[in-house]
């Protein structure tokens, strides 16, 4: 079980302006590697924040039109966890509609869009998704 304790944190509120995804991408990097974790850990979890954060930018329709990014070190005397919590103040959407979208069917289609949150949960240990009229919230965390 890993401890609560929060042993590093930072929070960040990024406009929704090119490329910002890349900015919480460099912090998650910095904190994973202070933990030490692997490098495939490292590329699972910049992946996860920058689509995360990409999905938040493109679908919440904010009014203003940012996205706020808490990390959390979490460990007793070493850190044993990275937990992310990407919110915005949007619209919300009803996590448990949604359909996984059919490989076979986007090969074919126009837009390949639509597998953010498929990236995001087989990257990432444990998501949370909470989503309401008043915004939504991603929990999302790694192991080290």
């Amino acid at each position: 079980m890993v401890d609560s304790t929060v042993m590093r944190e930072v929070t960040l509120t990024l406009p929704r302006l090119p490329d910002m995804e890349i900015a919480a991408s460099k912090t998650a990097t910095a904190l994973a590697e202070f933990m030490e974790m692997s490098s495939d850990k490292i590329a699972d979890v910049r992946m996860a924040v920058v689509e995360a954060c990409i999905n938040s930018f493109e679908h919440s329709k904010a009014d203003d039109h940012k996205v706020e990014i808490r990390f959390e070190v979490l460990g007793n005397d070493d850190p044993e966890k990275l937990q992310i919590t990407i919110r915005d103040s949007g619209v919300g959407f009803a996590p448990d509609t949604l359909v996984r979208p059919k490989i076979e069917e986007k090969l074919k289609a126009a837009s390949k869009r639509g597998w953010g949150l498929t990236i995001i949960k087989g990257l990432m240990d444990e998501v949370d998704i909470h989503s309401g009229p008043n915004g939504t919230t991603v929990v999302m965390s790694k192991l080290r």
